[in-house]
């Protein structure tokens, strides 16, 4: 993987590429997190197939804190980051997976980015502001999720809580992340300032993997499960039993299996 510098319309982000003819997929990643929580994808053996691209967020990582936050800090803006990110790159057609926060910023795309041939979502329940209390589990965790200014055991309770076996990485991500993404975001999200996703699930014809862990603190399954979807993968809600919010960290031997056969279905088609 090579490391660049890319600027955006919102700031510089850092973006690891594999360079490979392969078809291409963009790894998001979520809410104080970094892209190297995508290590046991893009290290597989069966990654050289692809053209793997993983990137810090904004406010997260090795990339900038936002030039304008207000802007740049939402799903919305995230997502017109990485448009930017993709035109610079060269990529005019690609799957994005899209962990938690990634997964909101993926189903941005679909309007954004005329070139997504598929998303994967983990830890993102699509939601719109009246089901957001529907589509999450209200706890610690989601609370800090949301909080500017938190502390070190704030921090760490946050980096157990999303990423399953435990890795300093982790905490170093979440102290790291600009606090002004995390409550911009949150406030953004409940403010309807972001696409009705629950709706845009049920008319997006773009093929949708949707594969979350059975004991994610964050998600409600059921409330997924619920959900109408245009055109889900395999036509099945694909949940890993006792695994939590981050499935292809915790249990990269079943979750990368599932997302080589979604991108195998079509990507090289």
């Amino acid at each position: 993987m090579t490391t660049t510098k890319i600027e955006t319309r919102h700031g510089v982000m850092a973006v690891d590429d594999s360079a490979t003819d392969g078809f291409p997929v963009v790894f998001i990643h979520g809410n104080s997190a970094s892209r190297s929580i995508f290590r046991h994808q893009v290290d597989a053996g069966w990654a050289g197939d692809y053209r793997m691209i993983t990137l810090d967020l904004l406010g997260h990582g090795d990339s900038e804190d936002a030039s304008e936050p207000e802007a740049a800090y939402t799903q919305n803006g995230y997502a017109d980051a990485i448009v930017d990110v993709l035109a610079e790159l060269g990529v005019e057609r690609a799957v994005v997976v899209g962990w938690s926060l990634g997964g909101h910023i993926a189903l941005e795309l679909i309007a954004k980015f005329p070139g997504l041939t598929g998303v994967v979502i983990t830890g993102t329940p699509p939601a719109n502001p009246e089901t957001l209390g529907d589509a999450f589990n209200a706890g610690d965790g989601l609370s800090i999720g949301g909080t500017e200014v938190i502390t070190a055991q704030e921090a760490e309770l946050y980096a157990r809580m999303t990423a399953v076996p435990f890795e300093q990485s982790a905490l170093d991500a979440a102290i790291r992340t600009d606090g002004r993404a995390r409550k911009i975001m949150f406030d953004a999200f409940g403010a309807g300032r972001e696409s009705d996703q629950k709706s845009l699930v049920a008319t997006a014809s773009v093929p949708l993997a949707v594969i979350d862990g059975a004991e994610d603190p964050f998600v409600n399954t059921s409330y997924v499960a619920s959900l109408t979807f245009a055109n889900l993968w395999e036509g099945t809600y694909h949940v890993i039993p006792g695994v939590g919010h981050a499935a292809f960290w915790e249990a990269p031997e079943i979750y990368n299996p599932l997302l080589q056969r979604f991108l195998g279905s079509f990507a090289n088609n």
